[in-house]
């Protein structure tokens, strides 16, 4: 695992808090070791907190762009297509009652 140098105001931080929790008869090796992972800790943590900054800032660019683009109109033209009739017996269907009607109505003056 490859670890990446700390800045000295790390270093000297997490020195400072390993001497604050040293436990009597803890050797300098011990406290140097417990600094190192506390500079780890502080590390990772650093880290972290990088990673949601740039998440907070991708949301906020994407929030951003959305608010734009609803607010601002679009030049884009949209045109409508007018509703072409299907082909089949929809087409024929008025022609075919007209018939039958009349059909009828010679039909009637026929029988009366």
């Amino acid at each position: 695992m490859t670890t990446t140098p700390s800045s000295p105001e790390t270093q000297q931080e997490a020195m400072k808090i390993a001497k604050a929790t040293q436990k009597q008869g803890q050797t300098k090796e011990e406290t140097k070791l417990i600094a190192q992972g506390i500079e780890k800790g502080i590390a990772l943590y650093k880290k972290q907190q990088k990673a949601k900054a740039r998440e907070r800032d991708k949301d906020k660019k994407k929030q951003q762009r959305q608010k734009n683009t609803a607010a601002s109109p679009t030049n884009t033209i949209v045109t409508e297509v007018p509703k072409t009739k299907s082909t089949g017996s929809s087409n024929h269907l008025p022609w075919i009652l007209l018939l039958l009607s009349w059909i009828g109505f010679v039909g009637y003056l026929f029988m009366t």
